[in-house]
């Protein structure tokens, strides 16, 4: 078992509440691996070599070709001030993308004018996609790179997701989109939280299951008053690995009124298949 005098902790026993860990299977030199990127060692290896047909469910790939192409079909996209799309790109992929379990109708029921960080899959899609260097701001525009327009042909939207995911993930601190009081928690452990996933999210298991089950937790989560970590770990990496099509999702009514429901997440096939790790697993005798 990886550290067993932590898990003993009261305030983390109360936070597991009965739930045990899936990474305590694994030896602690592969645990420690998985804190590595996948181009640091090849415990976690992302494949590549994937089918237009295969990451079709991936909406951050499948969107960020929307935005790649128009782009390139205009020479560039007006940018404002800030650094944003303006209003006119907006409206435009507004009806253009396609994003899991987004009301656009309730956008624009609660704005009259969308900016960009208005509409989160647009706004998500452009930021990381420029992180990636795929865009470039020029002259006010947003323009395709050398590296954006090699990945328009249907050869290279396995390498398309590839790049987003390892961007996404190590290199990009998702706690900017959901700005709780978290740092970057659980994503600094996220090779520990993708090799745990692979391991239990086999059929359909609330958020706050995967949680216990997936993530390190840390003094701010176990000493919030409420399930902070719940909404962390969903947040910053189960939503984003529903976008990326590795994971599928459904909410759940458990109260006579409706009012209060439970989410639910399992893999997809692709979630194996883009996602591979070479770990070794303790004995059950060294484990108990």
């Amino acid at each position: 078992m990886v550290a067993p005098g932590f898990l003993h902790n009261p305030e983390v026993r109360l936070w597991l509440n009965g739930v045990e860990p899936a990474w305590t299977m694994l030896e602690f030199d592969s645990f420690n691996a998985l804190r590595n990127e996948p181009s640091a060692n090849q415990t976690i290896r992302l494949v590549s070599d994937l089918t237009a047909t295969e990451i079709s469910g991936s909406a951050i790939t499948r969107n960020a070709l929307v935005l790649l192409r128009r782009a390139a079909e205009t020479d560039g996209l007006k940018l404002t001030a800030t650094g944003n799309l303006s209003r006119a790109v907006v409206d435009e992929m507004c009806g253009m993308f396609e994003w899991p379990d987004y009301d656009k109708d309730e956008l624009f029921r609660f704005h009259k004018i969308i900016n960009e960080p208005d509409f989160l899959p647009l706004h998500f899609v452009r930021v990381l996609t420029q992180f990636a260097k795929l865009f470039r701001s020029h002259r006010g525009k947003l323009v395709t790179t050398r590296l954006g327009k090699n990945m328009l042909v249907p050869e290279k939207y396995g390498a398309l997701e590839a790049v987003l995911f390892h961007v996404a993930f190590w290199h990009m601190n998702l706690a900017y989109f959901d700005r709780r009081p978290l740092d970057s928690w659980p994503q600094s452990d996220v090779g520990v939280a993708l090799w745990s996933l692979s391991a239990s999210a086999n059929d359909w298991l609330d958020r706050e299951t995967l949680t216990r089950l997936c993530t390190v937790p840390v003094i701010g989560i176990l000493e919030s008053t409420w399930d902070l970590g719940s909404s962390a770990m969903e947040a910053r990496i189960l939503r984003p690995l529903m976008w990326f099509g590795l994971l599928e999702y459904r909410s759940e009514g458990i109260s006579t009124s409706g009012l209060v429901e439970r989410h639910l997440y399992r893999k997809t096939p692709l979630f194996d298949r883009f996602l591979q790790f070479d770990v070794q697993i303790e004995s059950p005798d060294t484990r108990h």
